[in-house]
């Protein structure tokens, strides 16, 4: 993957045509990571896994702003949390009063009836991990990781330069914590 950190610091220097090459390098990889997330989402989302991909992809290539890739590990983290954001952001709209949030949708066959998931849960959660942040930032990063991009302890642990053992240990503080916060 040496052409995908290659790439990264040619978009960083300006070049145009990087993010252009890019996209094939890193598509499947970033697929896989948004079917995993759309996995535990409502059924009827309005968003599906390559849309989350694409939409994620332009928030990390925006020629407007410059990015810092300290290499694939940070470009992946930083796919994950856009992520992240863009299902927060859709599950705001859902709930807002504007868009009819407090509703629910009645399906006029009764074979096809399914009880509507609470996007209220996706919220709390947000907010609870701001409050985690507070607490300790590096417990809150290895949630989103583990649970929004789907990495495994020791992946989460590489790309936060922590060993794999004290990550652990900040995974079962962080679902203690979080735990406590959500039975509230």
């Amino acid at each position: 993957m040496a052409d995908v950190t290659r790439i990264l610091n040619a978009i960083e220097a300006g070049d145009p045509r990087a993010a252009e090459q890019l996209l094939p390098l890193v598509y499947e990889e970033l697929r896989k990571l948004a079917a995993a997330k759309m996995a535990s989402e409502r059924p009827d989302h309005t968003l599906d896994a390559t849309s989350l991909v694409h939409e994620a992809y332009l928030r990390l290539i925006d020629s407007n702003s410059t990015q810092n890739w300290n290499g694939r590990g940070h470009f992946f983290a930083a796919a994950a949390e856009a992520m992240r954001r863009i299902l927060i952001e859709s599950a705001r709209r859902q709930a807002s009063l504007k868009l009819g949030g407090n509703r629910e949708r009645c399906e006029l066959d009764e074979s096809n009836l399914v009880a509507p998931e609470d996007s209220g849960d996706l919220l709390a959660l947000d907010e609870a991990l701001a409050l985690l942040a507070r607490e300790d930032s590096t417990a809150a990063e290895l949630v989103k990781l583990r649970y929004f991009a789907g990495l495994t302890s020791e992946q989460a642990a590489a790309v936060l330069g922590m060993s794999p053992r004290s990550a652990d240990r900040a995974w079962a503080f962080a679902r203690a914590w979080l735990f406590q916060k959500l039975q509230k």
